[in-house]
């Protein structure tokens, strides 16, 4: 497949000294163009260069198209044409496939070593929706939210998605906007299932078991049918956050989970987990007998989570795998703070468009990560590094092959 790519990289990539100069451009950006060449056989390349040149271009502070073609001064409409050529299948089918191949890559390994190695790798799959604020009409899935940043009902656009955490890494493998609008009201419980299910048939065309992989979700999609939807699937890890007006009956008392936190005495912080907690057996009206692990992150606050699974855990087990989830946030907060996805405003399928965009450039910043030169930086001073010691134009001249840069 490499070598079927090299036609591609050697039409896209000039000749020239600084080329060879960075081999790791060339290796990084062949990742790419290879995977779009074995997956998407028939897809447009000039189309999807221009993808890739706008996802590159975020590395050098460049958030959507009219200020790259500002910056190189050629016609923005020359770049927005390229980007309406994808249908929304394509958009949809090219954020899965690229998520899902850059997620193998770093799952095999691990996989493939001790249940301790895997421990300390921090694998789950988290669970998380995010409201990104839009005041445009003519945006799509733009509606009411709650949104948790806001404590507030906002309008802007849902964006539900499912991240592998791996070795305090967030790796994105399923994104999905919800929609309040068509003839069936499809709520986040059903759409939750249909994106696993769908991922769950795509790591095993990899030849890996997704439900092997703990679940980690907020207190949005606590339910029993859910419950039941997900055991079903194969998933046998499922650590979830409580609700506070849940009841419970511990110890033969029958209060809310509120109350709960107020009387519960938390242990010190002991081997394996770093906050007063204390887990306990409870009895509740919708779920029955559940495991739950009350904890304190701070003076004044504190949280319970509900032990999903089949399977009875330990306060360390489900403490060390709820510990991962905060990499969720750290992903949304990438996404909005240093990839700016409220900067690309694109109607109709567009909504995918810039997410896929944006989807590339954090991968690219990822990938790019990895590599010595950038391997004890974030991706924030990645993108500093990458500004200070090169020219955009230069990159984009030497590995990429646009007509329209020529203009």
């Amino acid at each position: 497949m490499m070598n079927a790519l090299g036609i591609i990289l050697h039409e896209n990539a000039q000749t020239s000294q600084q080329q060879e100069a960075n081999p790791m451009w060339q290796h990084e950006l062949t990742w790419f163009f290879a995977l779009f060449h074995h997956e998407f056989r028939q897809g447009n390349r000039i189309a999807f260069e221009v993808l890739m040149a706008l996802a590159f271009a975020h590395l050098f502070g460049f958030y959507n198209p009219k200020q790259l073609a500002d910056f190189l001064d050629i016609p923005h409409q020359k770049l927005y044409t390229q980007l309406k050529e994808w249908s929304l299948y394509y958009l949809k089918e090219m954020l899965i496939r690229f998520m899902v191949k850059q997620a193998v890559e770093h799952l095999k390994p691990v996989l493939h070593k001790s249940a301790a190695t895997q421990s300390r790798a921090g694998l789950t799959l988290s669970v998380d929706n995010s409201v990104i604020d839009r005041l445009g009409k003519f945006l799509r899935c733009t509606w009411s939210w709650y949104s948790g940043r806001c404590h507030d009902v906002v309008r802007g656009q849902d964006l539900l998605g499912i991240v592998l955490t791996i070795n305090h890494m967030a790796l994105p493998l399923h994104l999905l906007f919800c929609s309040k609008q068509g003839r069936y009201n499809t709520n986040k419980a059903d759409i939750l299932v249909s994106m696993l299910t769908r991922l769950k048939a795509e790591f095993h065309r990899e030849g890996l078991d997704l439900t092997k992989l703990p679940l980690t979700m907020d207190s949005w999609f606590v339910s029993q049918p859910l419950r039941q939807r997900l055991h079903d699937l194969g998933f046998t890890k499922i650590i979830i956050a409580g609700k506070s007006n849940y009841t419970f009956t511990i110890d033969g008392t029958k209060q809310d989970a509120s109350q709960w936190k107020k009387d519960l005495v938390l242990r010190h912080p002991t081997w394996g987990i770093d906050v007063p907690s204390c887990r306990v057996q409870g009895l509740s009206p919708t779920f029955g007998a559940i495991t739950l692990f009350f904890f304190q992150k701070s003076t004044t606050r504190s949280y319970y989570l509900m032990n999903f699974s089949r399977v009875s855990m330990r306060g360390v087990e489900i403490w060390h795998i709820w510990k991962q989830h905060h990499l969720v946030e750290c992903f949304w907060k990438m996404l909005k703070s240093i990839l700016h996805i409220r900067a690309m405003q694109l109607q109709g399928n567009g909504l995918y468009t810039a997410l896929l965009i944006k989807v590339f450039a954090y991968l690219l910043a990822l990938r790019l990560q990895a590599q010595r030169p950038f391997s004890k930086l974030s991706i924030t001073q990645v993108m500093r590094k990458l500004s200070r010691d090169h020219d955009l134009k230069d990159m984009l001249t030497t590995h990429f092959h646009l007509p329209i840069l020529a203009m």
